[in-house]
């Protein structure tokens, strides 16, 4: 089997990193994991540089996004992927601006993330969608790029959309809107 390389896994499911480095060191990868912000941190603080990381999205509240920027001055050859549960436009092209190579939501098959990583081909970017997003996404998106913007406090974000917060938290305890 063809050594791919170091790949950095950060994701707070204990149970996920488990399985998924299992899974992509079956693929060819010298895998990593960590459950944590400051776990990667440490890990980038005592030399290790990967080749690939893999990050969450969320971790215990914190944005995994803040990861990309460390990984990418240790590392400037890194390619990183970012898995989510939360899935939204803002938090991709977040993700895309700082230097994620691609940005997938949750669940996924290693195959995929395989193919994230390795993929060497990029979105034809002259194509524009067929379709646009209907009013209930538009808002959902609307609303985690503010919640992103006020980092997740949910009172600075129900102040600046002008909503009560217990409406805002209803809608945030709702799976996103199909585009």
């Amino acid at each position: 089997m063809e050594d791919l390389g170091e790949l950095l896994l950060v994701d707070d499911d204990a149970v996920l990193v488990r399985v998924l480095q299992r899974a992509l060191a079956a693929r060819g990868f010298t895998v990593q994991g960590v459950g944590s912000v400051a776990g990667c941190a440490d890990l980038l603080a005592a030399g290790y540089l990967p080749d690939f990381a893999v990050l969450d999205l969320n971790l215990a509240g914190q944005s995994g996004l803040r990861l990309i920027g460390q990984l990418l001055e240790a590392q400037p050859q890194c390619e990183i992927v970012v898995l989510t549960g939360y899935a939204s436009i803002t938090t991709a092209v977040d993700a895309i601006k700082l230097g994620a190579r691609q940005y997938l939501a949750k669940p996924v098959d290693v195959d995929t993330i395989v193919n994230a990583l390795l993929d060497e081909q990029n979105p034809d970017r002259d194509t524009a969608p067929e379709e646009t997003l209907s009013v209930p996404r538009l808002e959902w998106e609307h609303i985690q790029r503010v919640l992103l913007d006020n980092g997740g406090n949910i009172s600075a974000t129900a102040r600046a959309l002008k909503m009560h917060r217990r409406t805002l938290q209803r809608k945030l305890a709702k799976r996103p809107a199909r585009e």
